[in-house]
């Protein structure tokens, strides 16, 4: 596994710091300095006071954390969410509850998201008039069924 040094910013006396929860942790938490209502069905772009700054080549992907996600229904609404390296703005997740019936409270200082840090590999892409054959072709969404 390697390891790279990202800077980053507190901008909120509640805000804290990316932080791994195990070694070995692909995910880092994100921490929401709000208190957070949502109603079922309901989304919000939480804050979470911290910027950070990306090199290039890298991006940083905003994943929902599973134990809120199989406890109380909660996701991300645009999964994973995408930060790009010149980015350096404060890192928010727009948050939704899934559950149909329960609303859910979230304190200030609840861990919300997990920040993955990946490196990128950019496309030229080129335009052609052909696409080589395949054994799949254009057969998509279900197109393999769903027994083994």
């Amino acid at each position: 596994m390697s390891k790279i040094n990202i800077e980053f910013k507190l901008l909120h006396e509640l805000a804290q710091a990316p932080k791994y929860a195990h070694d070995g942790d692909a995910g880092a938490d994100l921490v929401c300095i709000e208190d957070v209502t949502l109603k079922p069905g309901e989304r919000s772009l939480v804050a979470t006071g911290v910027a950070i700054a990306l090199p290039p080549g890298y991006v940083g992907l905003v994943h929902p954390r599973s134990g809120l996600a199989t406890k109380h229904g909660i996701g991300i609404v645009n999964t994973p969410g995408t930060i790009d390296s010149g980015y350096r703005g404060e890192l928010k997740i727009c948050l939704i509850n899934l559950d149909p019936s329960e609303t859910v409270s979230l304190p200030a200082g609840s861990r919300i998201a997990q920040l993955v840090i990946q490196e990128v590999t950019t496309a030229q892409f080129i335009e052609v008039q052909n696409l080589d054959d395949t054994d799949r072709s254009d057969r998509g969404f279900g197109s393999t069924g769903i027994s083994s």
